[in-house]
């Protein structure tokens, strides 16, 4: 691999909606550029995107893959990444590797739900911003139409830099090129709404540009990053993946047009703990100590576990001594990767902007930082708003002697992905697996079955309901037991009171005098977070309370940790009850594509699960949406329910919203069914 400078490397995600059309350009992109000898296709299993097994299988992207290839005198990573919403979580971490976001939209069925979403994530993580509009040689697609939606989704600074011409078989560009035929629209246009729109952001161009009536657009790289940088223009390209119109096109954009890692917007580095944190500005210097970031995690059962990190400061080379976040100890890069799929290249060296790859470092996890020196140990990068998981399957091994090595397989599984959980529900003694819908868990119990022939049997777990308390309340327990010799005894008053939604949970010491004294503090909170764990009335955890233990009792010889753990689980559980204690259940959001024959049965039945429509949209494609609310309780089998309405053509997206009471009737029955767990002191 040839010397290459920091300014010389450009990173990009593919993002966009299931079916846009992602891999494949990705494979034309490659193919184009000279990285592989001939384009593989998804039919045939033989992308380089779309390595895994159960990729082919699924015939779509499930986890995102990192490809680097060279063009002209610039050396491109790319990340390509899965548009279903179930598997959001792995597009979603592949932004924070990139300086550009492409966001691919299919010319066939135009402004999806992952378009609308991958726009406003990379507005927020600040950057830069191109749409490519994919398959303009399909039949009836409205281009035109398409660019007036765009704008009135995302607003006048979306502006084709080229146009398709000839019929789609080829592309214009309209930046450089002030003239020349296309299929719609006018390339002078283009090129003059272009122009307009990056000097608005420089005083001089500006001054320039209305004396001149034109500027030479070679002029102004300058003004361009910085209306990329601001989100003041986002180019719209035109492609086909399938036949390559507008590949070469696209490349020249990437290549000239898309920002070095010094011109993107810098990384949201923060230093410090909690409330302590500070911004760090991380500089894309190879000579300054090392800093860079863990965005992937896989567990190959060959290679064993592989970090996949951007360098965003200094230079990370082979045997270079590198700490993991805040640990004292290093590790060695034994062999430093650079990934094309499935492809592992071995390289000397990673320079700022460079995505590469280390393997065999267990203590490596995702959104881990690594650098070189102890200046750096408490940095970190803004944590992503990952999507909660809301679909969950409780999983048992079918054969004995199989927990364990179920446990931990999942737990790494879970590991490679943000959006998974694997969680024991202590009370149920369930092990549960929650995604973010049916397919991200059903592939996870594939790749059990599949690479670690774990066989496995699933039930619904119970709905992540919670507890809270709607009043304030004390509560008293004595707790004392004497059973020969040395006895038990511990006496704790406490008071709670409800915390606003969302608060968590808050443990108050105001006891005086030492009446109870400070070594056993700790265990009344103990018996009080067993209560929280395991409920108060109906076995589901309590949230949103605060405790304040403010008076007690001990006794010099009796006095022990195990009396105070009872005490105050019982003191907590005395009080709960005299707090008008309710149930809470999960509400979540709700996005239904249908055909617009199909509003009435979609509304007529999220009305019938005690959820309400927000509104409705007109889509391409003789589509609409319809944007809701509804419990989680109520959508045990809705696919199927919409699949039976829609013809199969109907398609969903949940995402968690808040939670609100249960009615009463819910209450009562949930409350019937627990069994109140008896504790042994």
């Amino acid at each position: 691999m040839g010397s290459i400078s920091t300014e010389e490397i450009r990173t990009l995600a593919l993002v966009g909606h299931a079916d846009s059309g992602k891999t494949t350009l990705a494979e034309a992109l490659l193919h184009r550029a000279g990285a592989i000898a001939s384009a593989g296709t998804i039919q045939r299993g033989s992308t380089v995107c779309d390595f895994d097994p159960l990729e082919k299988e699924h015939q779509h992207s499930l986890y995102s893959a990192i490809a680097h290839f060279d063009h002209g005198g610039t050396r491109v990573h790319m990340i390509d990444t899965p548009g279903y919403p179930d598997f959001v979580g792995h597009a979603l971490s592949g932004l924070e590797a990139v300086d550009s976001a492409l966001i691919v939209v299919n010319a066939q069925t135009g402004i999806e739900l992952t378009t609308t979403r991958m726009m406003r994530w990379a507005q927020d993580r600040g950057l830069c911003r191109v749409l490519v509009i994919n398959k303009i040689d399909a039949e009836n697609v409205d281009l035109p139409s398409l660019v007036q939606q765009i704008q009135e989704a995302f607003g006048k600074e979306c502006l084709p830099i080229n146009l398709p011409a000839a019929g789609g078989s080829q592309v214009v560009d309209c930046f450089f090129n002030p003239g020349g035929e296309s299929d719609f629209s006018s390339v002078a246009d283009a090129h003059r709404a272009l122009i307009d729109q990056v000097v608005e952001v420089n005083e001089a161009f500006m001054n320039r540009y209305l004396e001149q009536g034109d500027i030479d657009a070679s002029e102004l790289h300058e003004p361009f990053e910085q209306s990329l940088r601001e989100g003041h223009l986002v180019p719209i390209c035109f492609v086909s993946a399938r036949t390559g119109a507008g590949v070469p096109e696209l490349l020249d954009v990437v290549e000239h047009l898309l920002p070095t890692p010094a011109e993107g917007n810098p990384p949201q580095f923060l230093k410090g703990d909690e409330a302590q944190a500070q911004p760090f500005e991380t500089r894309p210097d190879p000579a300054q100590h090392v800093v860079a970031h863990v965005f992937k995690v896989t567990v190959d059962p060959f290679v064993g576990k592989l970090g996949v990190f951007r360098v965003h400061q200094g230079t990370v080379t082979r045997d270079s001594q590198l700490f993991i976040g805040s640990g004292r100890k290093p590790f060695r890069v034994g062999q430093l990767l650079m990934l094309r799929g499935k492809e592992y290249v071995p390289v000397e060296r990673c320079l700022p902007g460079d995505i590469g790859a280390v393997a065999k470092v267990d203590d490596i996890t995702f959104d881990c930082v690594l650098h070189d020196s102890h200046d750096e140990d408490h940095i970190h990068l803004v944590p992503v708003q990952f999507p909660l998981p809301i679909f969950g399957l409780a999983v048992e091994a079918t054969k004995r002697g199989d927990e364990q090595r179920l446990w931990e397989v999942m737990h790494k599984l879970a590991s490679e992905d943000p959006c998974l959980r694997i969680e024991h529900i202590a009370t149920t003694n369930e092990t549960v697996v929650q995604g973010l819908g049916e397919l991200h868990v059903r592939v996870l119990l594939q790749k059990l079955a599949t690479q670690y022939k774990l066989e496995v049997k699933t039930h619904p777990p119970r709905i992540a309901y919670r507890e809270t308390i709607t009043a304030k309340a004390e509560g008293h327990c004595r707790h004392k037991k004497q059973t020969g010799g040395a006895g038990q005894f511990g006496e704790v008053f406490l008071r709670i009171e409800p915390l606003e939604r969302g608060q968590g949970f808050e443990f108050v010491d105001a006891v005086k005098g030492g009446v109870i004294p400070g070594q056993f503090i700790p265990a009344v909170e103990k018996g009080v977070q067993q209560v929280m764990q395991s409920g108060a009335i109906s076995g589901y955890p309590l949230q949103d309370v605060r405790v304040t233990v403010y008076d007690g009792k001990s006794h010099p010889v009796d006095s022990k940790e195990v009396a105070f753990v009872a005490a105050g689980r019982k003191a907590f559980l005395d009080a709960v009850t005299k707090a008008r204690p309710i149930v809470l259940e999960p509400i979540v959001n709700i996005q239904v594509n249908v055909p617009e024959t199909n509003i009435g049965d979609v509304t007529g039945d999220l009305s019938s699960k005690r959820g309400h429509v927000a509104g409705t949209q007109a889509l391409p494609g003789g589509l609409a949406g319809v944007r809701g609310q509804v419990p989680l309780s109520e959508l045990n089998g809705y696919g199927s329910r919409l699949k039976s309405y829609s013809g199969g053509q109907g398609s969903y997206s949940v995402e968690f919203s808040h939670y609100e009471p249960v009615p009463p009737n819910v209450q009562q029955q949930l409350v019937a069914q627990h069994k109140v767990p008896v504790h042994e002191d």
